[in-house]
Parts: C-alpha cells; structure tokens; sequence
C-alpha cells in the first residue's frame, strides 16, 4: 500500500517510514503549498489540510499537524507552534516559562488521511509531559530539546529512543496502522 503524505518536513517523513518499517505501507511525500486554516484544533487543521491535498492531488493523502500545548501558558503555542517555533524559537518559549513553577506540557499529533470524494478521518495521539528549563539535546526536530516526556527525565533530544516509543506522533501512527489493517 502506499500512501502519499503531504509535508515538505524531512524529519516528519522520517520518523513515519521509521515507524512503518517492515509493515506493508509505503510513504511517498509530496511536497505541496497547502492553505492552512487558522484553528486551536490540530485536528480540525489536518482535515481540512488533507481533504485540500486529496482534491489537488486526486489521491489518497495522510496530513500530519501536531502542536505543543503548555499549561502554564493556557495552551500556547498550541496549533501555532511552528509559527512560534520560527518566530520566537526554543530560547523564547522558555524565556516565557522563566518565571512559572508548572512546567507540565502535552504535545497533541493529529494524522488525517484523506480520499478524493470520501470523508476524510483523523487520528490522534497525545503525550503528556514536562518543559526543561534549558535547551538539551541535539537529536530530534522541532521542541525536542525542550520537551520532557512523563515519567522521564531526559528531553527528547537527549533520549531519542524514548521519543520513538512514546511519542504524541507515534500514537496517532498506531491508531492509522490499525484502522489501515496494517
């Protein structure tokens, strides 16, 4: 089987063909200029995002979105964390979190897949955890560096092997394998 995944995000691809592995799915990106709703939801975002690339592309499609979700600052950045990520970076985030006692975070990945003339669906994984004071790590992508899962003590880009097992991405990824039959 294969499956075309609308992203331009290496690591992203990465991670999903490593998660795969030996199942019989195969993922092929397309790189593509997809509109992007402004939305809290991720899941809502990677709907619609699918359903724009479906359409366009007259194939099945995957659309991943996910977003960092930090209690203390009532859910930003949220569905807006890649903007925050290239706007304000790691450095930022944590500047904003100086002075805050709770540092519990979740990340939420939403995986849609889409047909053309089909309703689109959606999975969603969540991991919960905790945000460092300081930037660690040099494996993984994104807020790695900063965010700790539950449970552990290192960040994800510390403990890359830890992501790859409890990763928000990964769950939703199981929950697509599942419904796929994989």
């Amino acid at each position: 089987m294969k499956l075309y995944f609308a992203t331009s995000n290496k690591h992203k691809i990465e991670e999903f063909r490593e998660f795969l592995g030996s199942r019989k799915i195969e993922i092929e990106p397309i790189d593509m200029e997809i509109p992007e709703i402004r939305h809290t939801d991720v899941s809502k975002v990677a709907l619609e995002k699918a359903k724009y690339a479906a359409e366009k592309t007259g194939k099945a499609v995957i659309v991943e979105d996910s977003g960092l979700y930090i209690d203390a600052l009532k859910g930003f950045p949220g569905a807006y964390s890649a903007f925050a990520w290239k706007t304000i970076g790691l450095k930022g985030i944590l500047n904003l979190m100086r002075d805050e006692e709770n540092r519990s975070a979740k990340f939420i990945s939403a995986i849609a897949i889409a047909e053309p003339g089909a309703e689109p669906k959606v999975f969603v994984g969540e991991e919960k955890g905790t945000l460092s004071s300081d930037v660690r790590g040099t494996e993984g992508f994104g807020y790695d560096p900063i965010f700790i899962s539950e449970g552990y003590s290192k960040t994800h880009a510390e403990d890359i092997e830890t992501k790859r097992k409890v990763s928000h991405r990964v769950s939703a990824l199981k929950k697509l394998v599942e419904f796929l039959g994989k």
